[in-house]
């Protein structure tokens, strides 16, 4: 009996591993906001005069709109740079932080330097990178010196939501995003 609830638990593990990239690429956009979607209205008026004094009122609403903050603007590089900024948190249900439109994952490692570090408890570090992000080991991997600031780090994904650093050429320590 307790092989075959273990071998259904499996069997079930490796449908929802193989369904889940599946599923994932079959996400759809989020709609535009309102005010956006307002304007693309306009287009469908025939009339010249109406459609100009369509798009006319909409763009005045749309400026209204981001002048109270209502609605916030910004491009693929300001996102590139919030996805780097948020590196090693998860935010994939947000349409703006998860995968970009090609499918490719936006940011796949940092690579940065430390701006301090500090030795906490047995075998411990915590540091900060220069983007401001902080880290703290999360292993008990023995350092042969601590970090210093202006060490070169490269942070990358390991495996289920940990993350691996490179400190200069001090041993590979596995950490995790503090703030």
């Amino acid at each position: 009996m307790r092989r075959e609830s273990l071998a259904r638990a499996i069997g079930l593990f490796a449908v929802v591993v193989w369904v889940s990239p599946a599923l994932a690429k079959d996400r759809k956009a989020p709609p535009p906001p309102a005010q956006v979607q307002q304007i693309f209205d306009c287009r469908a008026i025939s009339d010249d005069a109406g459609r100009l004094a369509c798009f006319d009122a909409q763009v005045a609403s749309f400026e209204d709109a981001v002048g109270k903050q209502d609605v916030r603007i910004f491009d693929r590089a300001a996102a590139d740079k919030a996805r780097r900024s948020l590196f090693g948190f998860t935010l994939r249900d947000l349409p703006f932080f998860g995968d970009d439109d090609d499918g490719k994952e936006g940011v796949q490692r940092i690579e940065s330097t430390i701006k301090w570090a500090r030795r906490e408890g047995y075998n411990q570090v915590r540091f900060a990178i220069e983007e401001g992000a902080v880290w703290v080991q999360a292993d008990q991997t023995d350092l042969p010196r601590d970090p210093r600031p202006g060490d070169r780090i490269v942070i990358y994904p390991g495996a289920i939501s940990s993350y691996w650093a490179e400190i200069g050429s001090l041993k590979r320590i596995r950490v995790r995003r503090e703030r």
